[in-house]
């Protein structure tokens, strides 16, 4: 535009202002003089100390202009480190996403199986880990691994030892992110042995609430109560504690029965076929057989059932009451909803 005031007035011989006129310019446009850049210096300095610190902010590399004898406005060492596209770029943390895992209804031993670890320390300050493995259905805890650190390829080695022994292996293993079982190790393992493997969402501890459960229990009965010299001392003394949970420990959601002995007097149930479930299963603890059918039904179970004999079915999960919807094969009676008290 200045050059065109310029050219006009040098070529037609008019005057400034009738040559901004002609360009649409404001005389002072025309007339200005830009200033000097006062922070061309400080500008210059400030990416020299970035180049050498640069994961360093602009109040760090202030400090070391002022150490330098510069001392500058914070508001203006802003305002040039943004100008210079000196900004530190923020590494954004990588989330993980995953569909919430339900909780089915649990219904015959090795059905799922929950795994998780927990850390102490022994008496010298060495870490202590401790691979915890329970089955949702019994309650069991098969094996407590102790170490000062447990790989994938020694948590496969652990459960190929339990499914060994159990003679069985899980239809499904609810875990949580953890590299341990999400590496590419575990993960073929689970493949090659046809297990489906539950993960649950990040910071959702709550979903995989049944090891939860248990390594509460876990530390507060064994962990805390103990004092362990060595590993090999954490390994005889966590041991002798699995066992006793396992043998000598009412579970309160087993009507008061050990694991054990509730694995040995579990059969199935040939009466019914279960076709779909939908909700949380119901803890029974004496306190709530007392209470009655009101506090029973706060959490029932929905479960979808069919039978051919019977338009009423009694039946008992584990000594508990359960709240059923039946579907009957008859066309004769209309779905009805009934809830049945233990006897």
């Amino acid at each position: 535009m200045r050059q065109d005031v310029a050219f006009v007035m040098e070529k037609f011989e008019v005057s400034e202002r009738h040559a901004c006129e002609l360009n649409h310019i404001d005389r002072s446009s025309y007339r200005y003089q830009p200033r000097p850049d006062r922070n061309a210096d400080l500008r210059k300095k400030l990416t020299a100390l970035a180049r050498e610190k640069p994961r360093w902010g602009y109040r760090r590399l202030g400090v070391l202009l002022e150490k330098k004898g510069e001392r500058v406005n914070p508001k203006r060492l802003l305002r040039v480190y943004q100008q210079a596209g000196l900004g530190v770029r923020r590494r954004e943390r990588k989330r993980l996403e995953r569909n919430a895992a339900t909780m089915p209804l649990f219904v015959r031993p090795n059905q799922e199986w929950s795994i998780d670890f927990v850390s102490d320390a022994l008496a010298n300050g060495r870490a202590l880990r401790a691979l915890t493995v329970v089955d949702n259905f019994t309650k069991e805890a098969p094996v407590i691994e102790v170490d000062g650190s447990l790989s994938a390829p020694r948590v496969t080695r652990v459960l190929d030892e339990i499914i060994e022994g159990r003679g069985a292996a899980p239809e499904s293993i609810r875990i949580d992110n953890g590299p341990e079982f999400t590496s590419r190790c575990f993960l073929a393992w689970a493949e090659q042995r046809g297990i489906r493997l539950v993960h649950i969402q990040p910071g959702k501890p709550t979903q995989n609430s049944f090891i939860e459960s248990f390594n509460g229990r876990f530390r507060d009965e064994c962990l805390n109560a103990h004092w362990f010299e060595n590993l090999a001392d954490a390994k005889r003394k966590i041991e002798a504690w699995r066992v006793d949970y396992n043998q000598h420990r009412p579970h309160s959601s087993l009507a008061y029965r050990t694991p054990a002995e509730f694995a040995r007097v579990w059969s199935p149930s040939p009466c019914a076929t279960v076709v779909e479930q939908a909700g949380e299963p119901v803890k029974d603890s004496l306190a709530a057989r007392k209470t009655g059918a009101s506090n029973l039904l706060r959490r029932p179970l929905a479960v979808s059932m069919i039978t051919r004999h019977s338009h009423f079915l009694r039946t008992h999960l584990l000594g508990a009451p359960i709240r059923f919807f039946i579907r009957f094969e008859s066309t004769r009676l209309p779905p009805c909803q009934h809830s049945f008290l233990r006897a």
